[in-house]
């Protein structure tokens, strides 16, 4: 079988199942290992000859195929240990790329995920009771739902977000820029500062210190006397902002690009969504197959 997610498709679980609780099947995890493209009915078939053939070993040794419980939702694949719930493995949907399973026996199931550390492609391989093809086909469920999900919350707006990241990284780095004109300035002042001291023995009358710029520099400690008006009255009181607004170094409030919206975005989610949209948008295959190609027991 080779399918094609579509609206069409009349899939086994109920969208709610997948969307607000998972799917859970228990399957026995002959383990994962890197393969060189992310599709591929070879590719696959070349990973579970391996990873079965490293299990005969490992069974000769005396060592069991462990047991796990997989959780599939529209968030993701989890294999977790059946019995502490620990989780092994969490591979989110827009990651995976290929499912397959076998059509001769329904046992052997595996898909291929791109690893969120080392973004090398992985395949899983799984030894299920007879439930493969379900496995395989809740999994491009759980894809088809995730997918629309993205769509209505945040696919559209992708565009958008890159904007506004970049807007933000260029006002970083126009303070950065303002900072450090500020600090050669204030270094520049200090250095005529100390080439106008008369020397020693002289006196020098100046009405009041000056600036580089022949102006009185602006001390926020200095306190404003009120001077009363013609009419004989004291004038109103200054205006001053609380002292919880922060200001750039122009006076004005620093723009926030992640607070201007109706959203709260994460500061990473230019390149979460980026991902996202390059994992949808290439798709998940599903693929029937025949991977007893080897005399080894299927049955590990």
């Amino acid at each position: 079988m080779n399918e094609s997610i579509s609206d069409d498709k009349s899939w086994m679980h109920t969208p709610e199942a997948l969307a607000k609780h998972y799917i859970a099947y228990n399957a026995k995890f002959l383990g994962n290992t890197e393969v060189e493209a992310p599709k591929g009915t070879e590719v696959v078939k070349d990973a579970v000859r391996k990873l079965k053939f490293q299990r005969h070993i490992k069974k000769s040794e005396g060592q069991k195929t462990p047991k796990v419980e997989l959780q599939i939702s529209i968030y993701g694949v989890k294999i977790l240990d059946p019995k502490s719930k620990d989780v092994q493995h969490n591979c989110q949907l827009h990651r995976i790329s290929f499912c397959a399973d076998d059509k001769t026996d329904k046992r052997i199931f595996t898909f291929i995920c791109k690893d969120s550390e080392s973004n090398k492609h992985l395949c899983y391989v799984f030894d299920s009771e007879k439930c493969a093809e379900e496995i395989t086909l809740t999994i491009g469920q759980a894809f088809d739902l995730a997918y629309k999900k993205f769509l209505e919350s945040g696919g559209k707006d992708v565009e958008t977000r890159k904007q506004i990241g970049g807007l933000q990284k260029r006002i970083q780095e126009l303070e950065t820029e303002n900072a450090e004109l500020k600090k050669q300035l204030h270094e520049l002042e200090e250095q005529l500062m100390i080439a106008h001291v008369p020397p020693a023995g002289s006196i020098s009358i100046r009405p009041q210190s000056m600036d580089m710029f022949d102006m009185v520099p602006f001390s926020p400690a200095t306190p404003l006397v009120p001077t009363k008006t013609s009419n004989g009255c004291p004038p109103p009181p200054p205006t001053t902002l609380p002292p919880d607004i922060r200001k750039d170094l122009f006076g004005a409030e620093p723009f926030d690009p992640f607070t201007c919206g109706a959203a709260d975005f994460p500061p990473d989610i230019q390149s979460q969504l980026d991902e996202m949209q390059e994992g949808f948008k290439m798709g998940l295959t599903l693929e029937g197959t025949i991977f007893s190609l080897d005399p080894l027991d299927s049955r590990c």
